[in-house]
């Protein structure tokens, strides 16, 4: 038996033989250790005294006097923590340094399924799937065939010591630097640690997994030179799931996500700090000596292909994209259901109005609302109790839905187009062409086209939380809603929702700021070479806090949407919105009087970025379209504008019937005598 001990950030391996020995006696062999062969964080003439021994998944003390076989698997990873580990309070923060960051509970599990990676059909949601470890990671065979044939390109330029950029050359401003050819493997190595100078917080585990698979797929199309023998080290680390510490700032998206990548390389060369769910942050050497995996060693050209390409970008927007599409459509249900506490009315998403305006995405928002609004075949106790007001329409964030959510839903689908695109793209430079026995330096490096798009995508999203918040402003405002001001019982003692709707609009402003283009800055870089750049990596960046934020504003919608149907009780809204109401009330209790709100607001969230209000009422939704032959046109006041007095109950009900239309194959059919030049589709 033989465990892994963590001193410092450096590991050491004790063999432990049956393992009849104690805890303390392993945290004593480590110490021993350490003290021994003096790593780069030994610190000479200091006493060193243990102080706790944990396991380094979950982070369990272990008891000194238990057994080793008793707690420990063999092969088990612990960390141990020294007295001298502990910082002084007075000084710096009360927390124990070199205990690794943890995954809670051993809640991460290694896959079993395979993804195949050719290089040209990843989707934005298989990314996602990847990031969260939803898969392991296998080549096709024929991108296996394109990625041999590339590189055997590539050692003939060697072989024939040709003069070829990136290949035999230095790199930017050195491009016309020859480099001795016994020098072309510290070329590369160097290239990795000069560039590996990015700054700022790590990205996650899920982020950095993204950027490994995503640079794997762009290698896998056999553009790069890479060996094949280096893409298989890089997908066994990805598929064990070490991952190399990676600076989320330092990148202008320009000759590519420099910074980033070379700091993704640098892991897997064995250099600099690395992370594995079994063994928490620690020297990258040893992080892949623990999984039996061994540092690569890079030959010519493969310094270059590693950092040459947007991944960062790319795979930060694809994270992005997603989740805007999965909030977007889940912002859809909680407006329907705003608008029936508001009890405001569907007429405004008639789809005759559509089909004169026949915007995809206005069209699909119109029809999500009316699935969920009241119909025939969901009827509402709620609409029927206002059905004969004075109101003649509602304020635009109700009536104009359509109009508004409906160009979100068609940004998203245009910028994961782009980001789909770009994630199947080949983007280094050099380019080789093993068909053409050609190398070509060219620009699919530069960040440009995912920089705009994400750009895009922020200003996009942003919208669906900017009506959000304003929805949120007539639930708890009685002038509005006509109910109990911020949706509390005994107002005054209880403040109710009203910081909850200041956070909605915190959150508002914050994007607003954030959605100022980056791409349209650049700054000069490489001593002139690179005098365009993108901006990309802080445009995607702020694109996924752009949609972070929104989710919880439409989160904190959805709460007060809940609650305002406490005073509504004991109606009742449609089928669908009652299962969305149901959800909730899953996680979070009515707001009877004051209590403790982010809990509630972060448990919601949660709800709508596990998709769980969407599911709720997907099939009802779908359930709707099959099932309804009629469009339920309910009562409108302004039909009457200009009739004089308000129809009777029994007449209205006339008008009703009279205003409902067949409906074939989910389009609405025009009335008798209508001329159309063009059918619409967008039903």
């Amino acid at each position: 038996m033989k465990v892994s001990c963590r001193v410092r950030g450096d590991w050491f391996q004790v063999p432990c033989k049956d393992g009849d020995k104690t805890i303390r006696w392993l945290g004593d062999e480590a110490l021993k250790r350490f003290l021994k062969l003096k790593p780069p964080s030994y610190v000479p003439n200091k006493e060193e005294v243990l102080h706790d021994i944990r396991k380094t998944v979950g982070g369990a003390i272990l008891d000194p006097t238990d057994k080793i076989s008793d707690v420990l698997d063999d092969n088990d990873f612990v960390s141990i923590v020294l007295e001298s580990d502990r910082p002084n309070p007075q000084l710096s923060r009360a927390e124990i340094k070199y205990v690794p960051e943890q995954i809670p509970g051993g809640k991460f599990q290694l896959p079993d399924e395979y993804l195949f990676l050719d290089g040209n059909s990843l989707s934005t949601d298989d990314l996602l799937q990847l990031g969260k470890g939803r898969f392991k990671i296998k080549l096709t065979k024929e991108a296996e065939d394109q990625v041999d044939k590339a590189r055997q390109m590539v050692d003939e330029i060697v072989r024939e010591n040709r003069v070829v950029y990136g290949i035999t050359t230095g790199f930017g401003k050195f491009a016309r630097t020859v480099i001795d050819p016994l020098k072309l493997k510290e070329l590369q190595e160097n290239l990795i640690r000069s560039h590996a100078a990015g700054v700022g917080k790590a990205l996650t585990p899920q982020n950095t997994r993204m950027l490994l698979a995503l640079r794997i797929n762009v290698l896998a199309k056999g553009y790069s030179g890479i060996r094949l023998g280096t893409l298989k080290q890089l997908i066994d680390a990805f598929n064990a799931s070490c991952l190399s510490w990676v600076p989320e700032q330092g990148s202008v998206g320009a000759s590519g996500d420099l910074a980033p990548l070379a700091h993704l390389a640098l892991g897997m060369m064995g250099e600099g700090r690395m992370w594995s769910p079994a063994t928490g942050w620690g020297e990258a050497k040893y992080v892949l000596e623990s999984h039996n995996l061994t540092p690569i060693t890079l030959s010519a050209k493969e310094g270059l292909a590693l950092i040459n390409g947007t991944q960062l970008i790319t795979s930060i927007g694809a994270e992005a994209v997603e989740r805007a599409g999965i909030i977007a459509r889940q912002g859809d249900v909680v407006a329907a259901l705003s608008l029936e506490v508001l009890k405001g009315t569907s007429r405004a998403f008639d789809s005759d109005v559509q089909n004169i305006r026949p915007h995809k995405g206005q069209a699909l928002v119109a029809r999500r609302l009316r699935s969920l609004l009241h119909s025939e075949t969901y009827p509402s106790e709620i609409a029927q109790s206002h059905r004969f007001c004075n109101r003649v329409q509602d304020a635009y964030t109700l009536r104009c839905c359509p109009q508004v959510h409906g160009i979100v839903h068609d940004t998203i689908e245009f910028v994961r187009g782009i980001i789909t695109t770009e994630m199947n793209s080949g983007t280094d430079n050099p380019i080789v062409f093993a068909e053409r026995k050609e190398t070509v330096s060219a620009g699919n490096f530069h960040g440009e086209y995912p920089a705009k798009a994400l750009d895009y995508l922020a200003i996009g999203i942003h919208e669906l939380a900017s009506m959000s918040e304003r929805r949120i402003e007539r639930l708890v405002n009685p002038a509005y809603s006509e109910l109990p001001a911020f949706l509390i019982k005994e107002g005054g003692l209880n403040s109710g929702f009203m910081i909850s709707h200041v956070t909605s609009a915190a959150l508002v402003s914050e994007n607003k700021t954030l959605c100022h283009p980056a791409s349209v800055d650049s700054l000069s870089t490489s001593a002139g070479t690179e005098d365009h750049v993108s901006m990309g990596g802080f445009a995607a960046r702020k694109a996924l806090q752009v949609v972070r934020n929104v989710e919880k504003v439409i989160a904190i919608e959805l709460l007060a949407a809940c609650q305002a149907i406490e005073f509504l009780r004991p109606l009742k809204t449609t089928f669908p919105l009652e299962e969305v109401y149901k959800v909730v009330r899953s996680v979070v209790s009515p707001l009877d009087k004051d209590r403790y709100m982010s809990p509630d607001i972060l448990a919601v969230t949660s709800l709508l970025k596990e998709e769980k209000i969407w599911n709720a009422a997907k099939f009802h939704m779908e359930n709707y379209h099959s099932s309804q032959a009629v469009e339920t046109r309910v009562f409108s006041p302004s039909t009457y504008t200009f009739g004089g007095d308000r129809p009777s109950a029994s007449e209205s009900l006339q008008e009703d019937k009279k205003s409902k239309r067949k409906v074939s194959e989910g389009k609405i059919l025009p009335p008798p005598g209508t001329k159309r030049s063009k059918k619409s589709s967008f039903q």
